[in-house]
């Protein structure tokens, strides 16, 4: 009995402790359920938070556009009072005005009449023009998203206690290749110069905004970069955040593709945010996902010099990129420097970058070196090459101009045909040519450019050489349209270097300014215009004239047998046409002799051009 008693106490004593327990359970759900219910009311309250701040952001922008709009207005009609006072002003001052006064208040009156008639005689210094003044607009608190303020920053360098002022390379702002195309992009400033050239290009959004912002203009795609730094960081690393997955939820739900490119970093801090987008691609050889390489963007990554020139020094990588330079800067030292001393172990990109501004990279400045690098480095691929692969295998169209060429090779002496022919041949990226010369040249055009379309025409006895070219120039159908002297050396890559100019500068007509030249009866080799290299002229030589087809139809050739280009470069500079000067290499100008050269160029040696030219 009291076995069964003690069993019976034991079993009430563990029902009331697990009543008790299952109490402060019910008391531990119900705190937590209420703690849930407070964080779900917390987190509605700042998703109305948020969309009331976007709402009043954007009603704050459109309050400054109209303030902006109305100050506009106010200053237009106070300069048009301005300027009808002017006129009132001018009209009182001129001599007639003031001779009709003259005669109206001295007709009664002759000798006030004399008086005033002497007066209005002389003259009177007329009042100033008004000038449209700058308006004020409102100013916007400082951008601090990535890629917000594109230009240099920083114009002075310290090498070893020395100061050195730089004038900053300007980042150029446009064109894109692609204007049909609209990417929304998150990436780091090294990222972003690669390719806001290549579309039109929405960045500064952020998790916060995005919504409000990607409808202006909705992109085609979204590309992200693992970045390391601004909004987006956190979102893309480790578990992918609630920004992350809203903006490509909103994606998704238009159709907008998208796209993560890993460019540093641990892959796997990337992974499970990359496993979220439609398409995957890394510049890292050991990641398993299709390759997206760095390129050079040319818009940034070209010779053009700075406007101070080169230090007459040979820098390291580190006195080349001191400290942490935002990236227009970095663009300014890459053009600084007479060489780059780049240590074993510098990113292949970096080397490129440098060499596609003109650096030589070494121990010692050579010209001919860095030409033959930064040919090579356009070589490795460009970021338009890139991105054509990008959207190949996502899907998306490609469409952009081209850099292809129809040659017009006029043939005035049948004996230079073979020579004239063989130049031709030796080019790249020769879409057409159309030969104007003797009817043996068709057939022999054909078989030396059995790749190429020919097109033949035979010269009328009284054309000149600007006549002929202006036949040849209506039957051109490739983008680009070049001019070769029969006479004169091209070399196997004096196109493809005389076109990549077109992916840098703004011209409509490039060619050589500074060439080398061969006279045969000296046997001399000269060097004309040597300063002339990538800069915008007023003139170039007609024989390396690489031109846009359309331009060139506006302007024609002057009807003339010696000095066409001469004509044709001044009314460039009447109409405004642009005109730059690439590289002095890949071209020699060969004549029996020429006295007006041999006083005008720089002696190279009494030998053989092509050694120099050549490369």
């Amino acid at each position: 009995m009291s076995t069964e008693l003690e069993s019976t106490r034991r079993a009430l004593r563990d029902a009331v402790a697990q009543a008790e327990r299952a109490a402060e359970l019910a008391r531990l759900l119900d705190a937590a359920q209420a703690k849930l219910a407070e964080a779900e009311r917390s987190v509605e309250e700042a998703r109305s938070l948020a969309e009331r701040l976007s709402e009043a952001e954007a009603a704050l922008e459109a309050e400054r556009a109209a303030a902006d709009k109305l100050r506009k207005e106010l200053a237009e009609q106070r300069f048009q009072a301005e300027v009808a006072n002017w006129k009132l002003s001018s009209i009182k001052v001129a001599r007639w005005s003031r001779l009709g006064d003259a005669i109206r208040t001295g007709k009664s009156n002759p000798v006030r009449l004399a008086k005033g008639l002497r007066g209005a005689a002389k003259p009177v210094k007329r009042p100033v023009a008004p000038k449209r003044k700058p308006i004020a607009v409102s100013v916007k608190a400082k951008e601090e998203r990535p890629g917000a303020a594109f230009q240099a920053t920083t114009s002075t360098r310290t090498l070893e206690g020395t100061s050195f002022r730089l004038k900053p390379f300007r980042v150029p702002t446009g064109p894109n290749t692609r204007p049909h195309l609209t990417a929304a992009v998150i990436a780091d400033p090294h990222a972003e110069a690669l390719l806001r050239y290549e579309w039109r290009q929405t960045t500064g959004f952020t998790p916060r905004d995005f919504a409000r912002v990607l409808p202006l203009e909705v992109p085609h795609l979204l590309v992200v970069e693992s970045v390391t730094q601004g909004p987006w960081a956190e979102e893309v690393t480790g578990e992918p955040g609630e920004g992350i997955r809203a903006l490509l939820a909103w994606c998704a739900e238009r159709g907008i593709r998208t796209v993560f490119w890993h460019t540093k970093g641990d892959v796997n801090a990337y992974a499970a945010t990359a496993q979220l987008f439609d398409h995957r691609f890394t510049n890292d050889l050991s990641v398993p996902w299709p390759r997206l390489q760095f390129g050079v963007q040319p818009r940034v990554h070209n010779p053009l010099p700075l406007a101070g020139g080169r230090i007459d020094r040979v820098l390291t990588l580190d006195q080349l990129l001191p400290g942490h330079l935002a990236y227009p800067d970095v663009l300014t030292s890459y053009r600084w420097p007479a060489a780059a001393d780049c240590p074993p172990g510098t990113p292949q990109w970096r080397l490129a970058e440098i060499a596609a501004c003109g650096t030589p990279i070494g121990t010692e400045p050579d010209s001919r070196r860095a030409h033959v690098a930064l040919r090579r480095a356009y070589q490795m691929g460009t970021m338009t090459e890139r991105v054509d692969e990008m959207l190949e295998t996502i899907g998306l169209p490609s469409a952009r101009a081209t850099l292809e060429t129809s040659v017009l090779l006029p043939i005035t002496d049948p004996s230079l045909t073979e020579h004239g022919l063989a130049q031709v041949a030796r080019q790249s990226g020769v879409a057409q040519v159309i030969i104007i010369g003797p009817p043996e040249a068709e057939l022999r055009a054909r078989d030396v450019l059995p790749d190429v379309e020919v097109i033949h025409r035979r010269p009328q006895p009284s054309m000149t050489a600007g006549a002929m070219l202006n036949a040849g120039l209506d039957l051109c159908e490739a983008d680009l349209v070049a001019v070769m002297d029969a006479r004169d050396v091209y070399g196997p890559h004096y196109l493809s270097d005389l076109r990549r100019a077109f992916l840098f500068c703004t011209a409509d007509i490039v060619g050589k300014a500074a060439y080398y030249v061969h006279l045969r009866k000296p046997q001399a080799t000269l060097l004309k215009q040597p300063g002339a290299e990538y800069a915008y002229l007023p003139e170039i030589s007609g024989a390396t004239l690489l031109g846009r087809r359309n331009a060139l139809r506006e302007i024609g050739f002057a009807d003339l047998s010696d000095d066409w280009d001469e004509v044709m470069m001044r009314q460039c500079r009447t109409d405004g046409i642009k005109v730059f000067s690439a590289d002095r290499f890949g071209y020699v100008r060969v004549r029996d002799e020429d006295r007006w050269l041999l006083g005008a160029a720089q002696l190279v040696e009494y030998g053989s051009a092509e050694p120099h030219a050549l490369i």
